[in-house]
């Protein structure tokens, strides 16, 4: 199994180029099965989940090419409507492919997903939305089959109990494009990678609007053609680069972001008293003089995301004073802290808030990874430790990060994987 060996104490400096949103690439790809021809998507993320992405699109008969950050999917051989458990299990977007096949082909019978062990995601929502276009749904023997005569328009509701679902807003949307008539889809997801896949769905033909908003408006139409479209910058490694750059207290340079779709992130750092430099497309990260502990509550876009919490707890330890950290969204997120606390950290867990008493220097330790961000978060702690440190179970960072130890290892970082 591939580790991580990190030697901390390195202050980051230079330049880094921000990949692809896989979280945006991912609800495209499944999208290409909405025609029967060639999609070429650009600024593709090279990662595990964008290849078990492209072996579900291949075992439902698609042929998919990645080279150079471009993706090549011919859908013309599509004939399939079942994506299986073995691919499925690892990676919960798998789930995105039934909007398409269903709305394509009347009907499709996927795994129900797997992916990081931080607390309940159920489907429910998407289950409601499809149901609303008129589609039947069974869940059984671990799979979630979706039949379709022909999907109708409606009004869908998409609130949850805790806040818009990004995966419902994009699955019914996706499926909406074809149906007859006009969805109005109300309390939909704000996400910058909503706005991309429909996008996406423009540009092959769609008429969606009000993307953006808590009302997304979709106009049924017969057909769509083939596109070509590029995928927006990563807001999730984008703000992971730039806690490196805080945690080491390095001057580092990000390119080809997009620092509006992380505002929240920023302005936690700068008020934690980092400075933060952002134009158009990039953003420097540099120490300050005086670092302040910080409190954040996790909410959905454009609040601060979940998917950065574990990596701010990791700068949190860094910084002299009590910061909080409060999840409101996944409730085994914290289950890296122990990890963190190997490594000398002071963390106290208290219902769904970690507070952390920063200011102590962090060791080098042998850590494990138990989820995506769980394992970016210990790597940025390893940075900054006195010593070794090594970082397990490093494929739950390779599904959502290209080549970081790469990019940390220009910024001056000592990590290699073994």
């Amino acid at each position: 199994m591939e580790r991580f060996v990190i030697e901390g104490g390195k202050a980051l400096r230079g330049e880094a180029a921000v990949s692809g949103a896989k979280n945006a690439c991912l609800p495209i790809m499944a999208a290409s099965l909405l025609i029967r021809d060639v999609t070429v998507i650009g600024n593709v993320p090279d990662l595990r989940d964008v290849r078990t992405m492209a072996r579900v699109l291949e075992n439902l008969g698609a042929r998919v090419k990645l080279h150079d950050a471009c993706l090549e999917i011919d859908t013309a051989g599509v004939s399939r409507w079942v994506a299986p458990y073995e691919l499925v299990k690892t990676m919960r977007a798998s789930y995105y492919v039934l909007a398409p096949l269903v709305a394509t082909m009347g009907r499709a019978r996927v795994s129900l997903p797997g992916g990081c062990a931080i607390g309940p995601r159920p489907i429910d929502i998407h289950i409601r939305g499809l149901e609303a276009l008129n589609a039947d749904v069974l869940v059984e023997h671990g799979y979630v089959e979706v039949k379709a005569s022909s999907l109708r328009g409606n009004r869908v509701n998409l609130g949850g109990p805790k806040g818009s679902s990004v995966g419902a807003t994009i699955q019914v949307m996706t499926a909406a494009v074809l149906a007859e008539g006009t969805t109005t889809i109300e309390n939909s997801a704000l996400e910058p990678e909503v706005v991309d896949v429909a996008g996406f769905l423009n540009r092959m033909g769609a008429r969606v609007s009000g993307v953006g908003s808590s009302r997304i408006v979709v106009e049924g139409v017969a057909s769509l053609r083939p596109a070509r479209y590029d995928i927006i910058p990563d807001r999730i490694e984008t703000g992971t680069l730039a806690a490196a750059a805080a945690i080491t207290r390095g001057d580092v340079t990000l390119t080809g972001c997009n620092p509006s779709h992380l505002t929240a992130v920023l302005s936690i750092l700068q008020g934690s008293g980092f400075q933060v430099d952002a134009g158009p497309d990039r953003i420097e990260i540099a120490p300050g003089e005086d670092h302040q502990p910080f409190q954040v509550r996790v909410s959905p876009y454009p609040g601060f995301p979940t998917d950065m919490q574990a990596q701010m707890v990791a700068l949190a330890c860094t910084i002299p004073g009590i910061s909080a950290m409060t999840e409101t969204i996944f409730e085994n997120r914290f289950i890296y802290a122990s990890e963190l606390m190997r490594m000398g950290a002071d963390i106290r867990i208290d219902q769904n808030t970690a507070f952390v008493t920063g200011g102590s220097p962090l060791t080098g330790a042998q850590v494990m990874a138990s989820d995506l961000r769980a394992s970016a978060a210990l790597v940025l702690a390893a940075l900054v430790a006195k010593g070794e440190t090594e970082v397990s179970r490093i494929y739950h960072l390779d599904r959502g990060y290209e080549g970081l130890e790469v990019k940390l290892g220009r910024l001056g970082a000592k990590v290699r994987r073994c």
